[in-house]
């Protein structure tokens, strides 16, 4: 039985009570019932409290309707008062997960807007429906905690701070709220194509309701696993602090006690790692981390999702690998590989570089630093053209210091946060 208006207004404005930001928020609208759900309902939410609500559609441009229906989220938000954008997706690669490529574009083009408008975060139109579709696609490839959990009501995905206020209803829910409003909904076609994996999800949903395996059920299954990843999160915290230091922007575990953590413990500190160093969207493949984990325990090295595992003298040490940073160059000013921040006598034609073997070679005492050559060769150094005038890290400061910056936070904060 579907909810009443009030009571899922009632919801809706319960879920963005309390840390929510809603001053300046705003709403991915596709056109689908669920978003344009979400933009009616955040339209009515905020009598008693003034918040700028700005509606935003993405258009990949790999549907030739998708334009059109972008001109009709216009003409419904601006038949509501609100400002709409359009953001269009130019810059594809050829190659490549295509479905993939569209959902980081997506929200690359949501964080750009919402930074150009100040915007505290964007409201995204997951459902309950999303939350148990997502536990089945899971299930059938293997996932353990991590993968089963819910989506959580806030979350920072590509630099995006998103909030998702639905994940309680379902789409009969807030279908039904339309109706009552008299709103229209833009039907996409691919929802009933087969050929994706959500469609085959949602149509063996409806048989296993026979079996109590509804979408409440599901869902509680997702928020249980939540649950369980946060304790063992909370667990790999407490670890982490003892085995641990940080040195030249590189996560240094003692060999001996992070061999004798629990597996997952270790997984998980591992894995954080990588992601913190690494800058990447997604941990590594499971068998690719469990390959890792054996290695370390047989001190051997490897290199994975960007990062190389350095084993020597009691210790293991997860730092950059020199190859994915080595094309990488910005304005002395600027954010490198997505953390350095530089501070010093800022001047016309410095930039941060990673050093490489030619810069190691031109800082007399980087071997007094107790830093590996591989770990080194992949910091950024301060260069004028092709001339070295600082390397903070290798032990030849000149003037620069250089930080974890740019809103990456620390290595055991990360392991708390998804």
């Amino acid at each position: 039985m579907s909810r009443s208006d009030a009571e899922i207004l009632a919801h809706v404005r319960a879920r963005l009570g309390g840390d929510l930001p809603t001053t300046r928020l705003g709403v991915a609208v596709s056109g689908g019932g669920d978003s344009v759900a979400l933009m009616h309902i955040l339209s009515r939410c905020f009598a008693e409290k003034p918040v700028a609500l700005h509606i935003a559609t993405v258009d990949h441009g790999l549907r030739p309707e998708a334009a059109a229906e972008a001109e009709t989220v216009a003409a419904m938000a601006h038949r509501l008062g609100l400002p709409h954008d359009t953001l269009r997706w130019v810059d594809r690669d050829p190659g490549g997960n295509l479905q993939d490529q569209a959902r980081q574009a997506r929200y690359r083009l949501l964080r750009d807007w919402a930074r150009g408008l100040a915007l505290d975060a964007v409201a995204l139109g997951h459902t309950a429906d999303d939350q148990a579709e997502t536990v089945l696609m899971r299930l059938a490839r293997s996932s353990g905690v991590d993968g089963l959990s819910a989506m959580s009501t806030q979350k920072t995905l590509f630099g995006l701070n998103v909030i998702r206020p639905l994940l309680d209803l379902t789409r009969e829910d807030l279908r039904s709220y339309l109706r009552q409003q008299g709103m229209t909904w833009i039907e996409d076609a691919s929802n009933d194509d087969p050929r994706f994996e959500r469609v085959r999800v949602r149509a063996a949903l409806v048989q296993l309701n026979a079996l109590g395996l509804t979408t409440p059920a599901l869902a509680g299954v997702a928020a249980n696993m939540s649950q369980a990843r946060k304790a063992l999160d909370h667990g790999a915290y407490q670890a982490a602090g003892d085995v641990l230091r940080m040195d030249g922007g590189d996560i240094v575990l003692d060999a001996e006690g992070f061999r004798d953590l629990p597996r997952e413990t270790a997984r998980r500190i591992l894995v954080r790692g990588l992601i913190w160093i690494g800058g990447g969207a997604h941990p590594p493949r499971r068998a690719a981390t469990q390959h890792a984990l054996n290695a370390i325990r047989n001190g051997r090295e490897m290199t994975l999702a960007g990062c190389r595992i350095l084993c020597q003298r009691g210790t293991i040490r997860l730092c950059r690998e020199y190859a994915a940073v080595r094309r990488m160059r910005v304005a002395s000013s600027e954010c490198w590989d997505g953390r350095w921040h530089a501070l010093g006598n800022s001047g016309q034609g410095i930039e941060l570089a990673a050093l490489g073997a030619s810069g190691l070679m031109q800082c007399p005492d980087w071997r007094a630093t107790g830093r590996p050559r591989a770990a080194l060769m992949a910091t950024p150094g301060l260069w004028h053209n092709d001339r070295l005038i600082a390397a903070p890290t290798a032990g030849w400061p000149q003037g620069w210091a250089l930080q974890i910056d740019c809103g990456r936070g620390t290595f055991r904060s990360s392991l708390l946060s998804h």
